[in-house]
């Protein structure tokens, strides 16, 4: 054995065997450090909030159109159907709501003379003074044509040769739903009416107004006549150009109240109605005037039906001196040459 000295504490001395195993020196025992366990320390209890309720449909319209960058339309939902009552015996005819029947036809082509109607609808509200009131009757039906209706048509009116076959619209309840009616209303009249003449006997004796010409619809703050852009700037859309569906359309934008200082629309109807109007006709106007009337409004007529062949126009009882004027300085160089018909309701938007 041999003995070697080596440093440590105390310069004590370690003897190790060369031939034989290693004895452990005998140091002193120090326990690992171990970290201590670590607490497990309870979660703390939370309240849960509670799910955001689902926000309804208006709150949500009013959020995007507060924004500025967006307009919402609504869906038009057609209004109830109210039973029509009679007037009480205590109460005077003529403080009891008036009858009025909005209709649109849709026809096979433009020619109320070669084409047919495929479909009528309407709908009777009753009406004072003040606007409309209640809605009180619905009419709606299709009727299959003398031939098949073509793609543009169908295309138009979504109407297709399926729909209306065998199909007849029932002229005798078309007859019984006009004939209490004090006033027929169509958008486009002078389109409408020849239609429903041919189709049914009792349109040719009611007073007729159009939508489009009768009412101012610039000064109320639209910025067009057509129905679908007078629908949409009320903040609505519906499903255009089926005719029952126009109808309750139509009717829901003249109840609407004037957004401009001018009479609202249902008011401005009636006005016009109630008042009689003229229609000029400019016998034997020279030919080379036809430029100068046609700007001035007149529309030729080729002599069929009960109007002469000439250009004609409407205008209002109170316009005929102003219009006597043009006719004799731009058109007949001096003296007129025209035949001046008195027109009320009854007679307006005749072919």
């Amino acid at each position: 054995m041999t003995r070697r000295k080596t440093p440590g504490a105390n310069d004590r001395s370690v003897q190790i065997d060369l031939f034989g195993s290693t004895v452990a020196p005998s140091l002193p025992f120090t326990e690992p450090h171990r970290p201590a366990p670590m607490r497990r320390v309870p979660a703390a209890k939370t309240t849960a909030s509670p799910a955001p309720k689902p926000e309804g449909e208006a709150a949500m319209v009013e959020r995007l159109e507060r924004t500025g960058r967006y307009r919402v339309l609504r869906k038009l939902a057609p209004r109830e159907v109210l039973p029509h009552l009679h007037p009480p015996a205590d109460r005077a005819p003529r403080v009891w709501p008036r009858l009025g029947v909005v209709l649109d036809t849709e026809t096979t082509g433009l020619d109320h003379a070669a084409h047919e109607v495929i479909e009528l609808g309407m709908v009777a509200f009753t009406y004072d003074e003040s606007g409309v009131r209640d809605v009180v009757g619905v009419f709606s039906q299709l009727q299959q044509p003398a031939g098949p209706i073509t793609p543009d048509i169908t295309r138009i009116t979504g109407i297709t040769d399926e729909m209306v076959a065998g199909q007849r619209i029932d002229l005798e309840a078309v007859r019984r739903f006009v004939e209490p009616a004090d006033l027929v209303i169509a958008h486009n009249a002078r389109f409408d009416r020849p239609f429903c003449e041919k189709l049914c006997p009792g349109f040719e004796a009611k007073p007729w107004a159009c939508s489009v010409s009768e009412v101012d619809w610039t000064a109320l703050g639209f910025e067009g006549t057509k129905l679908g852009y007078l629908v949409g700037q009320c903040g609505y859309f519906h499903n255009g150009h089926r005719a029952v569906d126009d109808c309750h359309a139509l009717l829901e934008v003249l109840a609407q109240p004037s957004r401009t200082q001018a009479l609202p629309a249902f008011r401005q109807l009636l006005a016009s109605a109630a008042a009689p109007r003229l229609r000029v006709h400019a016998l034997g106007s020279p030919f080379h005037t036809k430029d100068i009337l046609k700007a001035r409004g007149y529309r030729w007529s080729d002599g069929s039906g009960r109007q002469p062949k000439c250009w004609w126009r409407e205008i209002a009882q109170d316009a005929m001196d102003e219009e006597a004027r043009f006719l004799e300085t731009e058109v007949y160089a001096g003296g007129m040459n025209a035949h001046v018909e008195r027109l009320t309701a009854c007679e307006r938007f005749k072919a």
